[in-house]
């Protein structure tokens, strides 16, 4: 009987989400996990993609009207070509030149992902980007006026009508369009992957930097998205500028004091500067931090004993790092500026 009633029910929504694609006469398209990766975080029944709903975000993504003057776009802070992060200054910059607080985060796998920015202050990808529209030192704006300003376009009334059947123009219709642009960035082609599906094999020296991350950093970089989505304590002094205390300043716990949420290292070729705070140019100069952390308390126990790596060993697990770039999530027009 129980089986049957969950049967009725699934067969019951697959009609609702059958008739509202016929509705809409939007084209279904679907995110492609590959073989041993995690199930996805995003809940995909919330939120359909859809072919017109993707196309809809990847404009909203590349438009500066979701600024209060039109200067700034998502795409300012994350180029596609450098792993959808900036490489260009440390910090965030945003309207009238305001600098601001965090260096961005690249912006790829979120659909596997249960938290969002450095500190984890939002948990649902469908709320990430109110945070960037509504911060007075990036976008300044309020969702309120991008749908405002939305409504008396032309282009976004024909664009929301093909995505959702009907020109409405709404907040949450335009931040589900950005998600579904968003849950499509995912990078799994690199050479570390061929290798993976026995497609390539790594040089010598890459097969050392590999044995050498499993043993030191893999506990926080977790294969195959190379995060453990957690929140560490990385060694790094505070900037006494910025005063960043990380994620304590979202749960007002001091045992969060200094904890920043482990970034992926996919694409880390290119999503240069490094750390919350972009304090670090070059990898070399991450992996000679992690060299040299001196042991305080606060420290995770996965860095708590030193890594000790030669010269040799840092050139080695560096070679290895390089392996995770994935030009065809760089290059992907798909993914690129969509013109008018």
């Amino acid at each position: 009987m129980k089986i049957q009633r969950k049967y009725i029910l699934f067969l019951g929504i697959s009609i609702l989400i059958s008739l509202a694609f016929a509705l809409t006469k939007a084209t279904p398209i679907y995110l492609e996990i590959p073989k041993n990766w995690p199930k996805t975080h995003y809940d995909f029944s919330k939120n359909q993609l859809t072919e017109e709903g993707f196309q809809l975000g990847r404009q909203l993504f590349y438009d500066p009207i979701l600024s209060k003057d039109s200067t700034i776009s998502c795409s300012s802070c994350h180029l596609q070509a450098t792993g959808f992060t900036h490489v260009d200054h440390d910090l965030s910059h945003g309207i009238g030149g305001k600098i601001g607080t965090r260096n961005s985060s690249t912006l790829m796998n979120l659909a596997w992902s249960k938290s969002f920015m450095w500190d984890g202050g939002v948990n649902h990808l469908d709320m990430q980007p109110i945070n960037p529209i509504t911060n007075p030192v990036e976008m300044d704006e309020t969702m309120e006026h991008v749908v405002s300003k939305l409504q008396k376009s032309d282009k976004y009334k024909r664009l929301f009508r093909n995505a959702f059947g009907d020109s409405k123009i709404t907040g949450q219709r335009t931040l589900k369009a950005l998600s579904q642009f968003l849950v499509m960035l995912k990078s799994s082609n690199s050479k570390y992957d061929k290798v993976m599906r026995k497609e390539e094999v790594f040089t010598e020296r890459e097969q050392k930097g590999y044995a050498l991350f499993k043993t030191n950093c893999a506990s926080c970089h977790n294969e195959p998205l190379f995060t453990s989505e957690k929140f560490k304590n990385n060694g790094l002094s505070i900037d006494t500028t910025l005063n960043d205390i990380g994620r304590m300043k979202i749960t007002n716990n001091p045992k969060d004091y200094l904890l920043f949420k482990v970034p992926t290292l996919r694409n880390i070729q290119f999503t240069f500067p490094y750390m919350h705070d972009g304090r670090f140019k070059k990898l070399s100069d991450v992996v000679k931090h992690y060299n040299s952390i001196s042991p305080h308390e606060n420290l995770p126990e996965q860095l708590r004993n030193p890594m000790n790596l030669s010269d040799n060993d840092r050139i080695d697990l560096v070679l290895f790092l390089t392996t995770l770039t994935d030009s065809e999530s760089l290059f992907d027009k798909r993914f690129s500026y969509p013109g008018e």
